[in-house]
């Protein structure tokens, strides 16, 4: 597995200093403000249980989002994975006991075990325990075991492989997406399970566009029997499915398990490419100003969309990182992928908005953000959380080795 910044062990590359457009301190500053608010708002102790937090899905929160209902389980892991770029980017043992109590608060609120319906929630929550074992040295081996043992359980062969969106014989499921599929072939790919390329290879057989390079949302599956082909494909075009196909690419040619580290070196700059092609705002969507940056990424709307962007804009911050390694020819779309962290990052912290906690963002960065309240998409935990993880994507591009 890729340590962040690098396929090689203890590596941080220097190749985001280079074009980061303000001075690196700004940027970790940046990153610890939106990550304090996010904090501040919205994290708090599980139905008052010491040692534990969590985050309330809304700000605002309605009398239910205060006790964790609806629970937003994937929303959670993604929030542990900014709590550990924090840790990265500034260790010290108050953050590594924040870690440490939001994964108890996780295991506390779902219950029995660390299981979930869907699948997709399971492969975030994976990857975000197996983040804080290897850099905070918070031990939830068995539980990464655990999800990883049922996301295998969730392949069948029906519309040439894949894993299922969520529980089929729960919810009768007949579909097949990349949102799922995505972060579960980085999981297995750090595990070194060929699982891992084998759900990268049906993605790209099947749900990337062969004339623009996008990746597609995911398939209906046919109602005939077993091995059952593809009956519809889904084409919405989101941030989210560039974001996790790239993030597998990248693991994948890390790891070189299959002899074809270049091939899929080749797929991760092609959609960088295709994310600044397809994924970011058109020019005369911008609010008419010369200086404003040209490569934002664009945004979904509150609810699950909030982080859409968010994930891209981590896996581009790895692309820009690690293609470099993979020789001279991928350099370009190193900076294309820094281009477009940064740029996202600048028109986010721009269009920030003020409040007493810290900045509130919102979940088109090219847009200014209002502050939050009842019936605005700010007032989530996911799109606080979206802005947070692309400002620690800048954040950690500016970092240098010592």
């Amino acid at each position: 597995m890729y340590v962040d910044g690098g396929c090689n062990d203890e590596k941080v590359s220097e190749a985001g200093g280079a074009r980061a457009p303000e001075q690196a301190g700004q940027w970790a500053a940046r990153a610890e403000l939106a990550g304090r608010a996010v904090q501040a708002r919205h994290l708090r102790s599980v139905w008052g249980m010491p040692g534990t937090l969590l985050g309330v899905s809304g700000r605002p929160a309605s009398p239910l989002q205060r006790v964790y209902s609806p629970w937003n389980y994937w929303w959670q892991a993604h929030v542990l994975d900014c709590l550990v770029d924090a840790y990265l980017r500034s260790p010290d043992p108050r953050r590594q006991a924040r870690v440490a109590k939001f994964v108890n608060g996780v295991r506390r609120r779902n219950g029995r075990d660390w299981l979930n319906d869907y699948y997709d929630d399971m492969a975030w929550l994976a990857l975000a325990l197996q983040r804080a074992e290897l850099y905070v040295d918070v031990r939830r081996a068995e539980a990464v075991s655990s999800l990883a043992d049922a996301l295998r359980a969730g392949w069948s062969p029906d519309a040439g492989g894949g894993i299922w969106w969520r529980k089929k014989d729960k919810y009768d499921e007949d579909f097949k997406n990349v949102p799922t599929n995505g972060p579960a072939a980085i999981l297995f790919a750090r595990l070194r399970d060929q699982r891992g390329y084998e759900i990268a290879q049906w993605i790209e057989k099947h749900l990337v566009d062969p004339g623009t390079g996008v990746v597609w949302d995911g398939l209906h599956v046919g109602p005939n029997g077993a091995n059952r082909g593809i009956r519809e494909i889904e084409t919405t075009r989101y941030t989210y499915c560039q974001g996790v196909y790239l993030g597998a690419c990248l693991e994948l040619a890390c790891w070189g398990g299959d002899g074809g580290a270049a091939a899929w070196a080749e797929r991760a700059a092609r959609t960088v490419e295709t994310v600044a092609t397809h994924l970011t705002v058109p020019r005369g969507e911008k609010p008419a100003d010369d200086g404003e940056p040209q490569l934002i990424l664009k945004g979904q709307g509150g609810g699950d969309g909030g982080l859409f962007a968010g994930i891209l804009a981590r896996y581009l911050a790895q692309a820009a990182l690690i293609l470099p390694d993979f020789g001279p020819g991928f350099a370009r779309t190193a900076y294309l992928a820094t281009d477009l962290v940064f740029d996202s990052a600048l028109a986010a912290w721009t269009n920030r908005a003020p409040a007493p906690a810290g900045p509130v963002f919102g979940p088109e960065w090219s847009r200014p953000a209002v502050s939050p309240r009842r019936g605005v998409p700010e007032r989530d935990l996911s799109v606080q959380t979206g802005a947070w993880m692309l400002l620690e994507a800048a954040a950690l591009l500016t970092r240098t080795a010592p």
